[in-house]
C-alpha cells in the first residue's frame, strides 16, 4: 500500500486529481480503448472533482474517451432529488467536463428489480473491460463505498441496509433530519472495488484518523472494509495531515521517506 500525505485537504485533493488525469493520458498514449474510472460521492472528493473540471476546461485532460461507474446510490430516492447521487455527480462533475452522456453509469435505485440491476452493473463493468482506477473515500467507521462494517471482503454489487451511524453522518445532506435519509442503498462490493487495476482512496480530517490507522497498520478485517486495500498491489491512500494523525510515528516517517525517494 502506498500512502501519500499532504498538509491540507486541498493539496491532497489536487494531487489525486492530477494522478487521475495523468493515468487517463497515459492509457490514451498506448491504446484507443477507453479509460474506465470508478467514482464516489460525498464531500470528500469535491475538491478533486473541482480540479478535474478545471483541468478539463483548460484543455489539460479530456474525458471524451472515459467511461465512469459510480460506487453507489440510495434506494427509493427520486433520481432528480437534490441529494441523489445522480444529482450530486452531474452538479459537481459531469456537467463540467466533456464526458459523453452514454459513458456515465450510476446504479438505478428505483429499478423494478434491484438485484437484477446490481447483476447488470457488474456485467457492464466487465463489458467495459474492467475498471482502470477506482477513486473512493472512507467512512468514519472504515466503510468503503456503502460496505459497512462486517461486509464480506468478497462482496460484489448489491443492496445494503445502512447503519445508524452512516444515516446520522449523511443526515447533514438532508437538513440534519435522519428520518429523511434513505435506509437502504445499492453499492459496489469490496471485491468490485479491489478488482480495479488501481484503487485511490481519499481520507481527510481528524475524524478519519482512527480508521485510517486501523486500515493501514491493522489486520485485514471485514470490521474495517478499507483494510482490504492492503491486499491490492496498486492501492493508494491519500491523506491530509489530520487524517494521518493516528499513524505510528515510524509509519508516518516511512511513507514520507518513500515518497521523497520516489520524487528524487
Amino acid at each position: 500500500m502506498r500512502v501519500i500525505i499532504r498538509d491540507s485537504k486541498k493539496e491532497a485533493s489536487i494531487w489525486a486529481a492530477h494522478y487521475i488525469a495523468n493515468a487517463i493520458k497515459a492509457k490514451a498514449e498506448v491504446t484507443d480503448a477507453p479509460f474506465v474510472l470508478g467514482l464516489p460521492t460525498g464531500s470528500t472528493p469535491m475538491d478533486t472533482y473541482a480540479e478535474l473540471a478545471r483541468m478539463c476546461e483548460a484543455g489539460e485532460v479530456s474525458f471524451k474517451n472515459v467511461i465512469t461507474f459510480n460506487m453507489d446510490e440510495y434506494v427509493g430516492i427520486p433520481e432528480k432529488h437534490p441529494e441523489s447521487y445522480h444529482s450530486f455527480m452531474y452538479r459537481n462533475l459531469f456537467d463540467k467536463i466533456d464526458i459523453p452522456a452514454g459513458n456515465i453509469h450510476i446504479l438505478n435505485g428505483n429499478a423494478p428489480d434491484l438485484d437484477k440491476e446490481c447483476e447488470d452493473y457488474e456485467m457492464a463493468i466487465l463489458d467495459a473491460g474492467g475498471i482502470d482506477l477506482f477513486l473512493g473515500g472512507v467512512g468514519e467507521d472504515g466503510h468503503l463505498a456503502f460496505n459497512e462494517p462486517f461486509s464480506s471482503l468478497n462482496s460484489r454489487t448489491r443492496v445494503v441496509t445502512l447503519t445508524q451511524d452512516t444515516i446520522e453522518v449523511n443526515s447533514r445532506f438532508f437538513g440534519g433530519d435522519t428520518s429523511q435519509v434513505p435506509k437502504r442503498a445499492m453499492t459496489v462490493g469490496v471485491e468490485t472495488v479491489c478488482s480495479a487495476n488501481e484503487v485511490l482512496i481519499l481520507a481527510f480530517g481528524s475524524k478519519k484518523a482512527r480508521v485510517v490507522a486501523q486500515a493501514v497498520e491493522g489486520p485485514v478485517s471485514h470490521y474495517v472494509t478499507l483494510s482490504a486495500l492492503q491486499l491490492h498491489e496498486n492501492g493508494i491512500v491519500v491523506l491530509d495531515e489530520p487524517a494521518a494523525g493516528e499513524l505510528k510515528v515510524n509509519s508516518y516517517r516511512y511513507f514520507k521517506a518513500v515518497e521523497k525517494t520516489e520524487n528524487e
